[in-house]
């Protein structure tokens, strides 16, 4: 088994570096052949000079840079992309997750599971994001039809060839949606388990928050209206 652990980054140097050690002291009792990848995207705080000190510390460490800020959907976009692992596992590095507990996704992908998704069993924000969080989860679990109890866990564990099968186009945010949509609809099969949810300690969100509303919108209609209503996807799959 060889796996790609990787974190997209935008101004997350408070956190990235316990995130990428905690990620490789994890993964190498466990895991023979791994690799770490950090997709920078466009970050304007020390957070790339950080990860370019850090290489000395963990061989295994890899920096992908954006020349510029792309929006979160084109940083997992690039994490798939560059991920060798025939598994690949991603959270954020805002450290909210524990990477720690990437042992309980891979306990449970068992032969017949594509992909293990984390739950949150508290979720620690403030309660405007716990709120908006959850109208959210509502929308997109109605209007989608998806079955993931908590598609707004980022922590994943994916075999690459499930996602061999779709072809992703998001850059924003709501490219979990797409994610977990088109898994769905290529047959995937999924397992959930309850993972911890952290206090943010250092930045701030870059989705759940009111400016950004308006444009989460206009994006998750404009994905509706291709993936529900002209689901050109699913002949792509046949």
């Amino acid at each position: 088994m060889n796996l790609t652990i990787f974190f997209p980054c935008l101004n997350d140097g408070g956190t990235i570096a316990s995130m990428v050690l905690l990620a490789a002291k994890t993964a190498r009792p466990i895991v023979a052949d791994f690799e770490i990848l950090v997709i920078d995207d466009g970050s304007t705080d020390h957070a790339l000079d950080i990860l370019n000190e850090l290489k000395a510390l963990v061989p295994e460490l890899k920096v992908v840079q954006h020349d510029r800020n792309r929006g979160y959907g084109a940083a997992l976009r690039s994490g798939f992309q560059n991920a060798r692992g025939d598994l690949i596992f991603y959270t954020d590095g805002d450290a909210q997750y524990d990477p720690s507990e990437l042992p309980l996704l891979l306990k449970a992908l068992t032969p017949d599971v594509d992909l293990v998704n984390g739950w949150k069993t508290v979720r620690h924000d403030p309660l405007h994001r716990i709120v908006i969080g959850r109208v959210y989860h509502w929308i997109v679990k109605l209007a989608f039809g998806l079955r993931l109890r908590d598609t707004d866990c980022d922590f994943r564990l994916i075999r690459k060839v499930a996602l061999k099968k779709i072809s992703l186009t998001s850059d924003t945010g709501v490219i979990c949606v797409e994610l977990i949509k088109k898994l769905q609809d290529s047959g995937a099969r999924f397992r959930e388990v309850p993972v911890t949810h952290l206090h943010r300690v250092y930045g701030q969100s870059q989705f759940f928050n009111y400016p950004r509303l308006f444009h989460v919108g206009i994006a998750l209609a404009r994905l509706w209206w291709i993936l529900v209503v002209k689901r050109a996807h699913r002949s792509a799959m046949e």
